[in-house]
């Protein structure tokens, strides 16, 4: 399996889905990478560039992508509990619909991001991005 790809080229073999759990990808170019709906539990993704992937529906639960470059990705529907994004770059992403509990958020700038229906307040965050999500994505009563 190849650690780079072309933006839009899938990532795995043929039209099932993914799975990369349990897996290694550290500083690995998967810009543009489409890995909707895969497996990526527990898989570790520090520092690699992910930047315009394609995320949705995937389960990335415990998976680790501290320092990564996640910019413009789309983890539509992701379930991301328990996941490690310290330091990551998340700006211009897409959340909507993801599962968020627990998952470490602390260090990533996300106001330019995309949070409808996501529960981000179940997340570990700063105060700053708490504060800005607060105001932008409400939490719903």
């Amino acid at each position: 399996m190849s650690e780079n790809v072309e933006e839009g080229e899938s990532v795995g073999d043929g039209e099932e889905a993914k799975d990369w759990s349990f897996t290694s990808h550290v500083g690995a170019d998967l810009r543009g990478a489409n890995l909707a709906g895969a497996n990526l539990r527990r898989a570790v993704f520090d520092g690699a560039d992910l930047e315009g992937a394609d995320l949705s529906g995937a389960d990335l639960r415990r998976a680790s992508f501290k320092r990564a470059n996640l910019m413009k990705a789309a983890f539509d529907g992701a379930d991301m509990r328990d996941a490690s994004f310290i330091k990551a770059r998340m700006n211009l992403s897409n959340f909507q619909w993801c599962r968020l509990d627990r998952a470490d958020l602390r260090g990533i700038r996300g106001r330019y991001a995309i949070w409808r229906e996501a529960n981000w307040w179940d997340a570990i965050m700063d105060d700053d991005l708490r504060a800005a999500l607060t105001k932008k994505w409400p939490k719903k009563e």
